[in-house]
């Protein structure tokens, strides 16, 4: 039997976050200009709750995944993209374990966390102006559920130097023993596709086949007198799930290594972008202030700020372009549908191309240019960053040799991305593009 909710939200005040900033040496967001928290969200998640507020849309309960499938649904998150973490790196650690590992969805801008048996689901989504923003929805047995927005709690690991400084998104390995703790006095990172392959999925599930690439998925420290803590070949190419996780109790029958690469590299391109938004916002509202008192003229940029723009801009850029790339040296193949259902994504070119096609040979993508520049937030960059970010592209892609910092990609590689951005972000390539010429 199916069960139909309407979920109403409710508003909450962000608190402690400017104390979280000093501590942690970010950028104070909660101030002006950003005032993080203070202005309404305009993301996927606030939308669905407003529009099941309003009773535009309802939500079915299935008997065994309670909400999640009608909410993946109504967010457009594709099944295929479910990964499985077992470390308790979650606010829900107590439910979570290589037994019942918390299963992770997402699309290009919106993420949600789901956990066996919990009636609590985690939300996270990208606001244009105040980037990564989060939620939880409660299902109560009785009564109806709510969408909420985080109080601050969340900020505490999603707004620091993992994430560039601003409410983020990460995904971490760590090293975790056999009940999913985190194992003191072993090393953690924070992955993305620059990431050497030895490095990644600490404390996750990993299906699909990588060859001879070793990685730290599928395994927790049983003898920490190992060297690296875990034995190097255990969990390697693992086509399916371990029985003891009850893979029929989950949406997917898979925590896909593609998924996990893609997923990987978007959290972080959403930081580089609202790193970029902030910084410009802040080094305006800045100049406005010192160009008022100093009668200058509104729109006076100092240099100051022309060095910061550079200096986010051009991180930006190397982060889009996959500049620092690690290259595999073995081929990726995932164990689910996701490759096929990714790669039917977004625009293509008149030669069929897509900046959402991978490669899984040597690198990520086919064409090496993040599929995020397709994104309403990189669109809703200030101005000035959107002209660096156009001019370093002209010099990078129209060049017929290789440009310092840029080698890995080679004529025919930048020959395909204007080609790509040419025809499909025709806009942006005109103004801020070809308008460098």
């Amino acid at each position: 039997m199916k069960k139909t909710f309407t979920i109403h939200i409710a508003s909450v005040c962000l608190l402690g976050v400017t104390l979280a900033a000093n501590a942690l040496g970010q950028m104070d967001f909660e101030g002006p200009p950003i005032r993080y928290g203070e202005q309404a969200s305009r993301d996927r998640v606030a939308m669905l709750a407003e529009a099941l507020d309003k009773g535009a849309i309802r939500l079915e309960e299935d008997e065994q995944l309670g909400l999640l499938p009608s909410l993946l649904k109504a967010l457009a998150i594709p099944p295929e993209s479910q990964t499985l973490v077992f470390s308790k790196t979650s606010f829900q650690l107590h439910k979570i374990g290589p037994d019942r590992p918390r299963a992770v969805y997402f699309n290009d801008d919106t993420y949600v966390g789901w956990v066996r048996d919990s009636r609590l689901l985690e939300l996270g989504a990208v606001d244009n102006d105040q980037g990564a923003v989060f939620y939880s929805m409660d299902t109560p047995l009785h009564g109806s559920p709510r969408i909420v927005r985080d109080q601050g709690q969340c900020l505490i690991c999603h707004a620091n130097q993992r994430t560039q400084a601003v409410p983020g998104f990460l995904v971490r390995s760590v090293y975790s023993n056999p009940v999913g703790h985190f194992v003191s006095g072993t090393p953690a990172y924070v992955t993305d596709h620059t990431s050497p392959f030895s490095e990644r999925w600490g404390g996750w599930y990993v299906t699909g086949k990588h060859g001879e690439m070793p990685h730290l998925g599928n395994s927790v420290c049983v003898d920490e007198s190992l060297p690296g803590w875990i034995d190097p070949k255990a969990g390697l190419n693992q086509t399916q799930l371990p029985d003891e996780v009850s893979p029929s109790e989950y949406y997917a029958q898979s925590s896909d290594i593609v998924a996990l690469m893609v997923l990987e590299h978007q959290t972080q391109m959403h930081n580089f972008i609202t790193r970029a938004s902030f910084e410009a916002r802040t080094a305006a509202y800045q100049d406005a202030g010192i160009n008022k008192a100093l009668e200058r003229p509104e729109d006076y940029q100092s240099e100051s700020t022309v060095r910061r723009i550079a200096s986010v801009g051009e991180k930006l850029v190397r982060y889009l372009l996959m500049a620092d790339e690690f290259e595999l040296t073995s081929p990726v193949q995932g164990s689910s549908r996701f490759t096929e259902v990714f790669s039917k994504r977004g625009a293509r070119d008149s030669q069929n191309r897509s900046l959402y096609a991978l490669d899984l040979q040597r690198r990520l993508f086919k064409y090496p240019c993040s599929y995020l520049i397709y994104s309403k937030s990189f669109d809703a960059l200030p101005h000035v960053v959107l002209e660096y970010v156009g001019q370093r592209l002209n010099e990078i892609l129209l060049s017929d040799i290789a440009i310092e910092g840029y080698e890995k990609l080679s004529l025919e590689d930048r020959q395909a991305i204007v080609s790509i951005l040419r025809e499909t972000k025709a806009d942006f390539w005109t103004k801020y593009v070809a308008g460098n010429l």
